[in-house]
């Protein structure tokens, strides 16, 4: 199957990195222009763009401010005029110590908020204002296999912050399909990434291994081409589902 994703827009958050830059990979492979969103890793964000091509970009805005989400959109939309594809990919994921000082843990539990779902959100709000204007468009938000199965105490603001995001995807997949606008939602497990290496040094890699059913942990390579399937068009009727990518860890 040839997903062609030519003459899209594309915007791809937390893409520098990780899963988001084996996404903005795979989208650029299949024809995409990619505005490719990162924090503070601009040299390896020009890299990925420059590879890229397709006349991508970079840029740059710190998610946990609300102002720099609007900014980025709008820095987005008058470079590129349209908006096609949006990809919630970025988030961060911080161990908080149960019973520590509840104004530090707060601090912890309000910042993955504030990066992992209201910005989401608000990004979610700004691209469906301009779809509706545009013929539609895609949204295509990542979640975690937390959102459903939960995670260990010093993850709670992770694994809830997660949470919401199916709930949000679906909203968007009900209320706004008439105006031809689908949303999806993917939970990856543990993925082999910086930020699930932060939770491997803290438990153990053979905590993540014994966890799955397979041998070896999940890539970012394997969950790009699901998102390169929703992107193209290929899969609308699945508009609202939410696809495990876990190795068996966790089904529902």
């Amino acid at each position: 199957m040839n997903v062609s994703l030519k003459g899209k827009i594309v915007l791809v958050t937390g893409g520098s990195r990780g899963i988001g830059a084996a996404i903005a990979k795979e989208l650029g492979a299949s024809g995409a222009t990619v505005a490719l969103h990162f924090r503070k890793n601009e040299a390896e964000a020009q890299n990925i763009v420059q590879t890229i091509g397709n006349a991508s970009r970079a840029f740059q805005a710190n998610l946990a401010n609300a102002k720099e989400v609007i900014n980025l959109y709008k820095q987005v939309m008058t470079n590129y005029g349209r908006l096609d594809v949006l990809i919630n990919n970025a988030g961060i994921a911080l161990s908080s110590d149960f019973v520590s000082e509840d104004e530090s843990w707060l601090e912890e539990w309000d910042l993955q908020y504030a990066v992992n779902t209201r910005a989401l959100a608000l990004l979610c709000k700004k691209a469906i204002a301009d779809m509706k204007k545009n013929n539609g468009g895609r949204i295509i938000n990542i979640a975690s296999r937390a959102a459903f199965r939960g995670d260990t105490l010093d993850y709670l603001a992770y694994g809830s912050s997660k949470g919401a995001i199916p709930a949000i995807t679906r909203s968007i997949a009900r209320y706004c399909g008439k105006d031809n606008i689908h949303a999806f939602c993917i939970a990856p497990g543990f993925v082999r990434t910086d930020m699930a290496q932060d939770f491997m040094d803290q438990y153990g890699e053979d905590f993540a291994l014994n966890d799955i059913a397979l041998n070896a942990l999940t890539q970012p390579k394997d969950i790009a081409p699901m998102v390169a399937l929703f992107a193209s068009g290929l899969a609308d009727h699945a508009t609202g589902c939410t696809l495990d990518i876990n190795a068996a860890s966790y089904v529902h």
